[in-house]
């Protein structure tokens, strides 16, 4: 299947989901209560010390 072909169709295939990798995180994430984006590790640590400054 080519790129152009699926183009515009709302169509899109993830390796990392079909073997089930993007669950896996998702599951120790939510354990673990870390994050595995950068975006969350940003607003976590923004957190963090928005919370050692102003003690929250």
């Amino acid at each position: 299947m080519s790129k152009k072909l699926l183009k515009g169709t709302g169509f899109s295939f993830s390796w990392k989901r079909l073997v089930g990798l993007t669950g896996l995180r998702l599951k120790i994430a939510n354990k673990l209560g870390v994050p595995t984006t950068r975006g969350g590790w940003e607003r976590k640590l923004g957190r963090a010390i928005l919370k050692l400054i102003f003690g929250r």
